[in-house]
């Protein structure tokens, strides 16, 4: 599922489920945490790049997986599985390298969610992003709604996660979603120019600066979505929330 390639002292994570869009189940999720924590002890590596698919970043959380279906889980189990989007997205937006990530074709849910994890976003012109969770009756987690509150203030939070608008790549730049938008196909090659470009600055002093960035930048933000996966649960298990679900699949 994952393949890292090296290009100097920029790495490149691609990530390819083989179905589903890049779904997130809870393999590709352990694989990719693991892969950060290897990342984040690799002093060689200045900048990471983080994609998926030319047709897809991710279609988000996997509707089949284990979170939604295992009965026979404990409520420890549950609760584990449920906040394990949360430690990937904290392992990503914790490694001391700059991180990129280069979306194609689309970005839904959870794919948005690690997206708002890396430092930057590079979109192809092409491409979308897309936050369908209260269709399905459940709040955005991973930690990603005070992320994407900081990046474009609350009103348009609110339009992303409660009207469900899919953002094209010119919308997504001009709320301040994105940082780069890319030609068709091209997210990727523009994202690691961009992990070169700032490879040619001082390492270390790159690492400090992006540490005391994050450190006032996100202060408060563990504290106002420390329950995110929690509250997911809860909500999820609404009548109306699995009514939402059994819709949206249906439509699917």
């Amino acid at each position: 599922m994952i393949e890292i390639q090296r290009d100097g002292p920029v790495a490149i994570v691609k990530f390819n489920r083989g179905e589903k869009h890049n779904a997130f189940n809870q393999s590709l999720i352990a694989r990719l945490t693991e892969t950060a924590r290897r990342l984040g002890s690799d002093l060689e590596v200045q900048a990471v790049v983080l994609t998926g698919t030319t047709a897809a970043f991710s279609a988000g959380m996997d509707l089949d997986d284990a979170m939604w279906r295992d009965d026979d889980a404990s409520d420890l189990e549950r609760r584990e599985m449920s906040a394990s989007g949360v430690r990937l997205c904290r392992a990503w937006e914790t490694l001391p390298q700059v991180t990129i990530a280069a979306i194609d074709g689309f970005s839904v849910g959870a794919g948005v969610a690690l997206g708002l994890a890396c430092d930057w976003r590079v979109i192809a012109d092409d491409a979308f992003l897309y936050v369908p969770e209260v269709k399905i009756g459940i709040n955005l987690q991973w930690g990603a709604l005070p992320r994407l509150i900081s990046l474009v203030g609350p009103a348009k939070a609110k339009r992303i996660c409660l009207l469900c608008e899919k953002l094209v790549a010119r919308d997504a730049l001009e709320w301040g979603l994105v940082d780069y938008v890319a030609e068709p196909a091209g997210a990727l090659a523009k994202a690691v120019a961009v992990a070169h470009a700032v490879c040619e600055r001082p390492a270390v002093t790159v690492r400090m600066v992006k540490e005391a960035v994050n450190a006032t930048a996100n202060a408060l933000h563990h504290v106002s979505s420390f329950a995110d996966a929690d509250q997911s649960q809860l909500s999820g298990q609404f009548a109306a929330a699995r009514r939402a679900r059994a819709d949206f699949l249906d439509k699917q």
